[in-house]
């Protein structure tokens, strides 16, 4: 058997982290971060992107790329860190080869979100540089180091998170709150009524129990003019739903609707009794007085069960006779229509909404708005038409092809009359 020979072939490439800086200008980048708007806070956020500026620019060897920052954001996920994503983006590109930062924590505080995103990088030959931890990415010992690092980066940000949240149910506890004032209508800071605000948020609820839908209102407001809570031009049905359920209007307040689910996400959740809540009754200045909140609920949970009865894909209230006139043949609700629309002889009625569906006519009276309001007056035995009365105390009527009309109040009371 031959005697076995052994060559060994020198390498003659280098590897990333063993380049002479000074065979090339590295083309560097800053990264600067605070997690809050305090002002102490700020003054670090300005105070690192000076630093880094001039560190940068001092190095005749290094191009400055930029400084990238984050402003007010924690660092547990990278989702809404606009500044850093920017910053790998480029990166991967081509833009950048040497990211400096202030430490691990200032990079990202999720032990995985900081691993594989200096793996990535690393796989590209871009390196990362933590001062105030000395570690260099490329280097052999560095994530070795980096895991330690972030892992107890990330341990202190869930014990900041458990602090935070104790402090805020303490506070829940004593009754204190804040609102978000620049997107809550009808008050300001300290929980102090905006004159003029208050005013839409009153004409909501007026509307509201006039029997005018969510939607109906919406687009009333909007054509009107009048600024949403984000002092938007346009209404969404959703905002005029939130404030007709929020407590707060009636002076009253909840705390704790939602919690954050996770201190790393920060995925919020409604809080449907896994965490405690605290009511605190008479907590402010009420903007709507409390019965009438209440009736603004009342009418909620009628047409939220009206819904569920007929089946319809939402309420489409545009007076306040809306789903209170019922046919008598057929059971379907009443809804207005316009006769000689576009001519001096138009007027509004009232009729069945299947009177001209299937083959089967029914035949249940129209009714003009005129008739019901003097039929009312009758039933309720009062000398004039009151439009409280009726949204107050009537559930509903019932129309028959007879000329029979029912009035079923809330109280449970029947009153029989005849159309003329």
């Amino acid at each position: 058997m031959d005697e076995r020979k052994i060559t060994i072939i020198p390498a003659h490439k280098e590897m990333p982290s063993e380049i002479d800086p000074a065979s090339f200008r590295r083309k560097v980048a800053g990264y600067a971060r605070v997690s809050t708007e305090f002002e102490e806070q700020q003054t670090s956020y300005a105070a690192q992107i000076e630093y880094y500026t001039r560190y940068i620019t001092s190095r005749c060897d290094w191009e400055l790329v930029g400084i990238y920052t984050d402003e007010g954001i924690s660092a547990t996920n990278t989702r809404r860190r606009d500044g850093f994503n920017r910053m790998i983006r480029d990166a991967l590109d081509g833009r950048i080869d040497l990211i400096i930062t202030k430490s691990v924590s200032r990079f990202a505080r999720n032990t995985v979100d900081c691993l594989s995103t200096i793996r990535t990088l690393k796989d590209r030959g871009i390196e990362v540089y933590f001062e105030k931890e000395n570690i260099h990415t490329l280097d052999s010992k560095g994530e070795l180091l980096i895991t330690i690092m972030s892992s107890l980066a990330q341990e202190e940000s869930r014990s900041i998170s458990e602090n935070v949240t104790w402090g805020h149910r303490k506070r829940f506890a004593d009754g204190k709150f804040s609102l978000a004032y620049s997107r809550f209508l009808g008050y300001d800071m300290g929980v102090v009524v905006n004159t003029d605000e208050a005013e839409i948020v009153r004409l909501i609820y007026s509307l509201y129990l006039q029997g005018f839908s969510d939607y109906y209102i919406a687009g009333y407001l909007t054509n009107r003019g009048y600024a949403t809570p984000y002092n938007k031009p346009k209404w969404c049905v959703s905002t005029v739903r939130s404030i007709l359920r929020n407590e707060k209007y009636k002076g009253d307040a909840l705390l704790q609707k939602v919690f954050t689910v996770d201190y790393l996400t920060k995925k919020k959740k409604k809080n449907e009794g896994e965490v405690p809540q605290y009511y605190i009754k008479g907590s402010h200045e009420a903007i709507i007085p409390p019965p009438v909140f209440d009736k603004a609920q009342q009418e909620r949970n009628r047409r939220a069960e009206l819904l569920k009865e007929t089946k319809l894909g939402r309420y489409s209230g545009l007076s306040i006779f809306s789903t209170r006139i019922k046919c008598g043949e057929c059971g379907c609700w009443y809804g207005p229509k316009t006769w000689h629309a576009g001519t001096p002889y138009q007027k509004t009625v009232f009729q069945c909404n299947h009177k001209y569906k299937g083959s089967r006519i029914c035949r249940s009276p129209n009714l003009f708005e005129y008739s019901v309001k003097t039929l009312f007056v009758k039933a309720a035995h009062l000398s004039e038409w009151n439009e409280e009365f009726w949204c107050d105390f009537v559930d509903h009527i019932t129309a028959y092809q007879s000329g029979k009309i029912i009035f079923l109040f809330k109280n449970g009371k029947e009153t029989e009359l005849e159309l003329k």
